[in-house]
């Protein structure tokens, strides 16, 4: 049960804010949880949940760097307010 709230929530949340179900983001988290649950083997379920937020964070940091996101929006911030940086 506990393994349903968070992508429930997350599928929940995405819905209201873009209006669009993805399948694929819905199902990633059950996912990672059982590939967590294969390398640990820990019937632990609170460790499991909070692998798969560090996995997470550690997945969409990467993907943040590689896109360059920082420098995207300090671009549209300087655009849209005229911010000047160092």
């Amino acid at each position: 049960m506990l393994w349903l709230i968070t992508p429930l929530m997350g599928a929940l949340r995405n819905f209201s804010k873009y209006k669009d179900f993805k399948f694929f983001i819905f199902i990633r988290t059950p996912i990672i949880y059982f590939f967590l649950y294969l390398i640990f083997q820990t019937k632990n379920i609170w460790k499991i949940l909070i692998y798969e937020r560090w996995v997470m964070f550690i997945y969409k940091t990467f993907k943040s760097i590689i896109n360059k996101d920082y420098i995207n929006k300090k671009r549209k911030y300087i655009r849209k307010y005229g911010l000047k940086y160092k």
